[in-house]
């Protein structure tokens, strides 16, 4: 890294994980990064649910609430100690419940939520695949606010650059400007991606066509992790895997490949439940 790189970088201030104290409660930033992204979510999603035609009513986006917080929480933390800290985990399997440790998988936090929305539909006698399209829209408000969180912990940076923008994080042994990929992906996994279905929802026919908005957020959000991964540091202790990508490159592969799929056939979805 060039000297003078190294010194025009910004230095990312030391933040406090945690954002308040009252009293004997501690409120760390992920639990208000976690809060934030459920809170407008629902408030998103109890407007959606006033349009003609929709899946489910008001009621059900209040009762649905509860279901995503534990769909995220449980599929995220189970898929990160299965594919990033699988040794730890094999050698200590209660680890899976260390959620105060951090560690999240979001790839494992999107599986969490169809499981979620699968029991949650089956219990209240809904579309499946319509309440998929609908909760799709809002999450990534959730992605948006989380990336923030890892941005303020100064946690999941970017690889070595020499951009102006480049940072050096308090947390990074190396100490050297790294891309601020924490915000690269809040952007393009959040607030691009929540403009672009927000477009497809209300300003196109894609809430009709069953499938077509989980095929547009699997596809968007595989794509554009994909992307960011080439700006953010390897995990450490699984690095670059043998076939040349990360592990979140290659968790998004099947995203995309999924996501395109229910594109495709979205409209004989639609065709076949109007016949």
């Amino acid at each position: 890294m060039p000297v003078d790189a190294a010194a025009s970088a910004i230095i990312l201030p030391v933040f406090d994980p945690v954002a308040l104290h009252l009293g004997p409660l501690v409120v760390r930033w992920y639990a208000l990064a976690y809060l934030a992204g459920i809170l407008l979510g629902w408030w998103q999603l109890s407007r959606m649910v006033e349009t003609p035609g929709a899946p489910m009513a008001r009621r059900h986006v209040d009762d649905f609430v509860t279901w995503a917080t534990l769909g995220v929480i449980l599929g995220g933390r189970a898929a990160y100690v299965l594919f990033y800290d699988f040794p730890q985990f094999a050698a200590d399997p209660l680890r899976v419940f260390y959620l105060w440790e951090g560690g999240m998988a979001y790839h494992g936090g999107v599986v969490g939520v169809l499981i979620a929305i699968l029991l949650f539909s089956r219990i209240n006698k809904l579309k499946w695949l319509r309440v998929n399209d609908y909760v799709a829209v809002v999450v990534p408000i959730g992605s948006f606010f989380g990336r923030l969180a890892n941005f303020i912990n100064g946690e999941l940076y970017g690889r070595a650059a020499s951009v102006p923008w480049a940072m050096v994080f308090p947390r990074d042994p190396q100490q050297i400007p790294r891309h601020p990929s924490q915000l690269y992906q809040a952007m393009l996994e959040g607030a691009l991606l929540f403009a672009i279905l927000m477009w497809a929802f209300y300003r196109t026919d894609a809430r009709t066509r069953p499938g077509m908005l989980v095929g547009v957020y699997l596809t968007g959000y595989g794509a554009f992790r994909f992307i960011a991964e080439y700006f953010r540091e390897p995990d450490v202790q699984l690095g670059i895997l043998s076939w040349g990508l990360s592990m979140g490159q290659t968790l998004s592969v099947p995203m995309i490949l999924l996501g395109l799929y229910m594109m495709a056939t979205a409209s004989g979805r639609r065709a076949r439940s109007s016949a």
